[in-house]
């Protein structure tokens, strides 16, 4: 039996809440910069990991949306992708569904079209040097308002049978969902499958908006449920998926410390959580970086990483035969391991 790290390392297993401007390593960050000509606000690697100290979401977001400025060519959001795949496919993941937020791009005169691009070669290259699949999805951003979220709609129009379906991110705190309840109507009239950030600083209601008002088919983060009974069990009931980031919970400062991350009581409570990196160049972590620290903060067994893992696949949006066919694999490495 191999020891917990080497067992999560190969433990296979799906990310599911990963944004990919979140991936951009300071190192990146010169080099983009440097590429295209563009100054940024630090002097070195150095100085950008130092800047890394979030009371809340809004300290964090306000340096991820300055250090998105360097990317502009396709070149470059292929090279961001690829760079996040190899991490992701050295931690175990064979298959990712990845947020991109086109109008941190658009709004600096980036065309859809360059993200988009750049981040669909970055996951095919993905695919033929490691096998890994990945899913793309669209976040609108909360703090910009319904038309523009419903103009980037219109924008993703040419490649919308490359993307499989529509989120909503930044600053939670006084965007509630019901604030894109058209939008995400529009989307779901297009077959896109619908997620959303709720519950992570914003209160339990915010989640009950996302299940009744976006009609959502995966709620990401999800923490501040647990404040709400009913909720919980209604969470439990229809087998929704929770996208937990614990890293990130406690970067932002929304969860004191690991050691009392509440990841396993949403596994006793019956919640199908998961386990994922969320912004990992910011958030000091990539997803065994995670699968790691809660492992050890909360005493995780192998079976209880093994039902994180099995999560990821039943809440990923692969065809049936896809999740079949992955959580063979797994029941394979598992029985191999024991």
């Amino acid at each position: 039996m191999t020891d917990l790290d080497a067992f999560i390392t190969g433990l296979p297993k799906a990310e599911l809440h990963l944004h990919i401007e979140g991936s951009l390593e300071p190192e990146q960050m010169f080099e983009f910069a440097r590429r295209n000509g563009v100054t940024i606000p630090f002097a070195s690697v150095d100085e950008v990991r130092a800047a890394y100290d979030f009371s809340n979401l809004q300290d964090f977001l306000d340096i991820y949306y300055a250090g998105a400025d360097v990317l502009r060519t396709e070149e470059d959001f292929r090279d961001l992708a690829l760079a996040y795949f190899d991490r992701a496919a050295a931690d175990g993941v064979v298959h990712a569904e990845i947020f991109f937020d086109p109008q941190t791009h658009t709004h600096r005169g980036v065309p859809f079209g360059v993200v988009a691009n750049g981040l669909l070669a970055g996951m095919a290259e993905a695919e033929k040097r490691h096998g890994l699949t990945a899913k793309l999805i669209l976040c609108f951003l909360r703090h910009l308002d319904e038309a523009d979220a419903f103009r980037t709609l219109e924008q993703a129009q040419p490649w919308l049978d490359q993307i499989a379906g529509v989120g909503l991110d930044s600053s939670e705190l006084g965007h509630p969902p019901s604030k894109f309840a058209r939008v995400f109507a529009a989307a779901a009239a297009m077959g896109l499958k619908r997620v959303a950030h709720a519950g992570e600083e914003g209160p339990p209601d915010y989640v009950h908006e996302a299940l009744d008002l976006l009609g959502v088919d995966r709620l990401d983060h999800g923490n501040r449920s647990l404040e709400d009974p009913a909720l919980v069990a209604r969470l439990a009931r229809s087998g929704m998926t929770l996208t937990v980031c614990p890293l990130s919970n406690v970067k932002l400062c929304n969860v004191a410390s690991i050691d009392v991350h509440p990841i396993d009581r949403m596994l006793r409570l019956g919640l199908r959580a998961t386990v994922n990196s969320d912004d990992p160049a910011y958030f000091g972590g990539y997803v065994g970086d995670n699968y790691r620290a809660i492992a050890k903060g909360r005493e995780l067994d192998r079976d209880d990483l093994v039902t994180l893992a099995r999560n990821s696949f039943l809440g990923s949006f692969l065809s049936d035969d896809e999740v079949a066919g992955h959580l063979a694999k797994l029941d394979a490495y598992v029985e191999a391991d024991a």
